[in-house]
């Protein structure tokens, strides 16, 4: 089969695309990856999360590096994306594979690749290995593995605890003490996902919820969205608790509840997040995002008289200009936000210890911090549906879009077009809407924002209409 990099690895339906035969394919190609770049001296850091036959396929890895002749470091238990990241950039390793489909529903694996610098690798690399994996299947390439147990017996395959080492730098980069001291009521949501336990560990007190074990992930996908955090949302509006944190099924990403029980959005995590950076703790450096990212960053940026830059959606976009530039922050719209200091990486567990920084050394809640900026900015709303699209529908809707002539949208003047990723209308008012087709699933994904949720509706129901949906 034809395997494909999404926004950040390969994913596939357990038993279906995703098979330990495909994996194989994927990870021997990975392997041969490493040898053509001159990685393979480095070894490679191995990590899952906690989905159905996530340690198994993990192993299956450990194997085939091990088979061709590679150091393998391989976790001691279930780990967060953000802690293998770290792993890989901590011990100089050629490269790492986190055994993970991230917020994806539970009938999907995946296969994200974290190169040596500590973040997810980036297009060029995606697009060579999918190269490599075709070369591999034209030629017949054979697996070669060892015997996990084998390997690990004669040291080739090493197991170490992920935990300590990322646990000590997250707790180098914020001031866990004023957190403590803080004793802010908060309550965290790992949506049953590798993130559970982190958060209480570092600062005691904190309550958790859905942190056991459970594959299906209580019947809906581990994305922390507003309809997915309904019993968090919940707690925290019976006034027991003051803020409400989530993570998603890895805990790359993050989303919120804040001190009224209403869903806090990534947009909002990031603009609040951005302020604190900047004034409280004195981080300078450009700040970055994607096509769909609130304009509340734009106009921050202008503020404090910052840089800014614009990349399509995925964070191993961000992840280049964190390499290439001086980048204070950078962050998309499904929760994945990044900043200096760190490594170039999406990390949820960072975020949620930053809000509650923010929240401890102002005394505010994250209502009242994000209201204080919209009194500057502006006051904006946001909303976004996935839609099923069939495959010849979503063509016809793209060669349509493509052929341009959208002069209006629900009676509005498009000002400017941005076709960087989908396709964005933005209008005199400062208002878009963006059409965006899923490259790799029948998804159609509308997102639009407006300084009124009546607008929004409006925007994202003349979406539907063009779409034909």
């Amino acid at each position: 089969m034809q395997i494909q990099f999404g926004t950040d690895g390969w994913r596939g339906v357990i038993a279906d695309t995703f098979t330990f035969e495909n994996l194989s394919v994927v990870a021997q190609a990975t392997i041969d990856y490493m040898r053509r770049e001159d990685l393979a001296d480095r070894g490679i850091v191995i990590g899952y999360d906690r989905r159905f036959l996530s340690h198994e396929f993990a192993e299956r890895v450990a194997e085939i590096a091990a088979g061709n002749g590679i150091k393998v470091w391989f976790s001691d238990g279930f780990a967060p994306t953000p802690a293998v990241s770290w792993a890989v950039f901590e011990r100089g390793a050629g490269l790492g594979i986190m055994i993970t489909a991230s917020h994806n529903p539970p009938r999907y694996n995946g296969f994200k690749i974290k190169e040596g610098f500590g973040g997810s690798a980036r297009p060029a690399t995606t697009k060579l290995l999918e190269q490599i994996v075709a070369e591999n299947q034209a030629a017949s390439r054979k697996i070669v593995s060892k015997p996990l147990r084998e390997a690990m017996n004669t040291g080739e395959v090493e197991v170490i605890d992920l935990r300590v080492p990322y646990l000590a730098q997250l707790g180098r980069y914020v001031d866990l003490e004023a957190i403590r001291n803080a004793e802010i009521p908060a309550v965290v949501d790992p949506m049953f996902g590798a993130g559970c336990g982190y958060l209480p560990e570092l600062i005691p007190g904190i309550a958790e919820i859905h942190g056991t074990e459970n594959p299906s992930f209580g019947g809906h996908p581990p994305e922390p969205i507003a309809e997915n955090l309904e019993a968090l949302s919940a707690l925290v509006a019976t006034g027991e608790y003051k803020v409400g944190l989530a993570l998603d099924g890895d805990a790359d990403r993050i989303g919120a509840v804040d001190e009224t029980g209403e869903f806090f959005s990534s947009h909002r995590i990031y603009t609040v997040l951005l302020r604190h950076l900047y004034e409280r703790k004195g981080v300078r450096g450009g700040v970055v995002k994607t096509v769909s990212t609130t304009r509340m960053i734009d106009l921050l940026a202008e503020k404090f008289d910052l840089p800014i830059f614009e990349t399509p959606i995925g964070f191993k976009h961000i992840c280049e200009l964190m390499l290439e530039h001086d980048i204070l922050m950078g962050g998309e719209e499904s929760g994945g936000l990044g900043v200096k200091g760190h490594i170039p990486e999406r990390d949820g567990i960072l975020m949620g210890l930053l809000l509650l920084e923010a929240m401890a050394m102002s005394g505010k809640g994250l209502r009242e911090l994000l209201e204080e900026t919209m009194d500057e900015v502006g006051h904006f709303f946001y909303n976004r549906i996935d839609l099923h699209i069939e495959k010849q529908a979503k063509e016809d809707l793209v060669a349509k879009l493509a052929a341009g002539g959208m002069s209006k949208i629900a009676g509005r003047e498009v000002v400017k077009e941005n076709f960087r990723d989908g396709f964005k209308f933005i209008f005199g008012d400062g208002s878009w809407l963006l059409i965006r087709p899923s490259g790799t699933e029948p998804v159609l994904r509308l997102y639009s924002e407006a300084g009124d949720m009546a607008t929004v509706t409006e925007l994202l129901s003349a979406a539907r209409g063009i779409a034909g949906i």
